[in-house]
């Protein structure tokens, strides 16, 4: 069969080529097969042009008008967080997760009140995750900070994944930061190896970071 054939019986799967291309860049997105795709494209096809136009603007607007907090590199829509900008939260504990997700399940549980720190991810050679791929060098920054202002009231917590990489993340921060004189603790392993917090329970989550411990470098 010629290159050209084959192209040809490609397109031939889709009765519009305006179709196959919202197909195409539906089914880019992490976890959406084709068939996935073509269902919500059908789906929006039906929908009216208002309500299409909101939520294509309501993406490209979270692309191009979404920021990073400055202080704990949360998603916000201005320099500083919500959660940061709260002076209610005990800003002299800092919780350390991976990612934005992880700040939203912990926040659900209800029974976290200090602030956070988003790392962007966890050091993964296989994957080329180094450490200055990471945000650990604000992160040191702000345990540092704390650790001058009064060290015996001030806690960074480990959040990250019970798996090799987030083991080795946290091994790493704590080698930076335990000069410091602040506490360093991690969640209590009400958690399985390798379970990844947005897919744990409230209750399992809550009571993890409630009977938090020390965390003991392995």
């Amino acid at each position: 069969m010629h290159i050209s054939e084959g192209i040809r019986m490609r397109s031939e799967k889709y009765p519009s080529e305006l179709l196959e291309n919202a197909v195409d860049a539906i089914s880019s997105l992490p976890g959406v097969g084709e068939k996935s795709a073509l269902r919500l494209a059908l789906h929006l096809l039906k929908q009216p042009v208002e309500n299409v136009r909101h939520f294509s603007d309501s993406i490209r607007k979270l692309r191009e008008d979404a920021r990073y907090c400055r202080t704990c590199m949360m998603i916000s829509d201005s320099e500083e967080c919500s959660i940061c900008r709260d002076r209610t939260r005990d800003h002299r504990t800092i919780c350390v997760v991976e990612n934005v997700r992880d700040v939203m399940s912990i926040e659900a549980t209800g029974q976290y009140h200090g602030v956070y720190h988003v790392l962007g991810g966890k050091i993964s050679p296989i994957d080329g995750v180094g450490p200055s791929d990471l945000t650990i060098a604000a992160l040191k920054s702000r345990a540092e900070a704390l650790a001058a202002d009064s060290p015996e009231n001030s806690e960074v917590i480990f959040a990250l994944s019970g798996d090799v990489e987030g083991e080795t993340t946290s091994f790493y921060i704590y080698r930076q930061i335990s000069g410091f004189g602040i506490r360093i603790s991690s969640l209590a392993r009400g958690l399985g190896f390798g379970d990844d917090l947005e897919y744990a329970d409230q209750l399992t989550l809550g009571r993890s970071i409630v009977n938090r411990q020390i965390f003991k470098p392995r």
